[in-house]
């Protein structure tokens, strides 16, 4: 027999919120049905409207507010910026650090089974605004204008939007220059239903410590109208900018970037330093969005490494070598492994940009390449992953469980997918010794962990 709902769509109720979900939604429970609502905060209580029902929980809408929670603060910004991605931005920075580490306490509990790890007070930015280096903003046309910013949540619409509040300005400053000179162009913009027009996205990275600026233009078509002008305008307006690049994506798809890219003007690459070490970024690279607190996680990756110079160190999943030229400048060796063929060429040309020779890079799958370099010989005393959301693939985990590293270091940005893996290499003989969350996006609901993990006791 099935269950019936305590609530239907619809309704009006009146409920108090308890918790957050993942995503940063208020949790409200009617009779211990979940209701999720945006913008709730827990201990707040509110009017709410349900708009659908499932099996396992419910989604309302916030209609009014009774008591609010201390953490609330108005949203910094215009009526546009909500559109930003930013599902924080309606708490204080107190409280969404608060709302972060409480997250990755629970989670640890809850999936891990780890009530007792030590979990270190979340590490915070003084500044937690204008702090991603990297923007790209979809293009179309609103009553004959030229438009760009963000989609309207859950649509395709497009949000026209001057700036982001967590964009650094010099990315704001080029994305709206390139908007207005394509404007006056008259560049016609992509129209996603029919798949005609010009211009799908513009996209702005800029080295932080640099200052160095790159602008991509995303188009459907191999031809840009008025390229030349386009060029001489951009160069002209934006002092910064070391490269212009052309992207034609021609698809039908949700995918920003297509296959083709040819450099218009300046470099291939813009210049940017994470510590001391010297980074290429290409309009194809992976890089970090915010490197400010990338530093920290890393400093803290290496301080849980506690190399002495004569370790010999894995990096599965290196990406572009960024974590593994931290470790290389500390270790014996270092030995990462990337997927990505185009990444592991970065990481290379990375290694090399720095004058860094003790590290070696494969292409491959971290669960293939990793036991052939053990049967090689190449053991590792620390063993570093940093791995998508999704986490570690189970074969990896099982070759770490059978390697045996003394010391493992757990780059994470998913609590759940970290908690999982935690628990199967708790299982296989390791001991999670100490978290460290760290918030490199404010605003938003995503959260970073740094973990140690040795073998044996605590």
């Amino acid at each position: 027999m099935s269950r019936t709902l305590p609530v239907k769509k619809n309704d009006y109720i009146d409920v108090e919120f308890e918790d957050l979900t993942h995503d940063g939604a208020g949790v409200a429970k009617v009779d211990g049905y979940p209701l999720f609502v945006a913008s709730g905060l827990p201990g707040e209580k509110a009017k709410v409207k349900v708009i659908k029902t499932g099996k396992s929980y419910g989604v309302g809408r916030l209609i009014e507010l009774y008591e609010k929670s201390p953490y609330r603060v108005d949203i910094p910004a215009s009526e546009k910026h909500k559109y930003g991605g930013c599902q924080l931005e309606h708490i204080s920075y107190e409280g969404q650090l608060k709302y972060k580490e409480n997250q990755v306490r629970q989670v640890l509990a809850r999936i891990g089974k780890l009530d007792d790890v030590q979990v270190h007070p979340i590490i915070g930015m003084d500044n937690p605004w204008h702090y991603r280096n990297k923007a790209q903003v979809p293009v179309g046309e609103k009553d004959g204008k030229l438009i760009a910013g963000f989609f309207k949540p859950r649509s395709h619409e497009i949000i026209d939007t001057d700036e982001s509040l967590i964009q650094l300005p010099e990315v704001n400053e080029a994305i709206q220059t390139v908007k207005e000179i394509c404007r006056k162009l008259e560049i016609p913009a992509y129209d996603e239903e029919a798949h005609k027009g010009v211009l799908r996205h513009i996209m702005a990275r800029c080295g932080r410590q640099t200052g160095e600026l790159m602008v991509v233009v995303i188009t459907r078509t191999e031809d840009i109208p008025h390229k030349n002008k386009l060029i001489e305008e951009i160069i002209a307006r934006l002092p910064k900018v070391k490269s212009i690049i052309h992207n034609v994506n021609s698809k039908r798809t949700n995918v920003i970037l297509g296959e083709k890219t040819t450099l218009l003007w300046g470099s291939e690459v813009i210049y940017d330093y994470i510590g001391d070490v010297k980074f290429a970024i290409s309009a194809l690279s992976f890089y970090q969005i915010n490197p400010v607190q990338t530093k920290v996680l890393y400093d803290k990756a290496l301080e849980y490494a506690g190399l002495s110079g004569e370790e010999s160190v894995i990096d599965a999943y290196c990406g572009i070598g960024t974590i593994s030229l931290f470790l290389a400048q500390k270790s014996s060796k270092v030995f990462g492994v990337e997927v990505v063929p185009e990444a592991i060429k970065d990481a290379r040309r990375n290694a090399d940009l720095n004058g860094i020779t003790n590290v070696e890079f494969a292409v491959g799958q971290a669960e293939v390449v990793i036991p052939k370099w053990y049967e090689e010989g190449n053991a590792a005393d620390v063993l570093v992953v940093d791995p998508p959301r999704k986490g570690c693939d189970a074969a990896l985990l099982q070759t770490i469980i059978e390697m045996k590293p003394k010391k493992v270091v757990y780059v994470s940005c998913n609590p759940a997918t970290l908690a999982r893996d935690l628990r199967i290499l708790e299982d296989g003989g390791y001991m999670t010794l100490e978290v460290q969350p760290v918030d490199m996006f404010p605003h938003t609901s995503h959260v970073e962990c740094v973990v140690l993990m040795s073998r044996g006791e605590k």
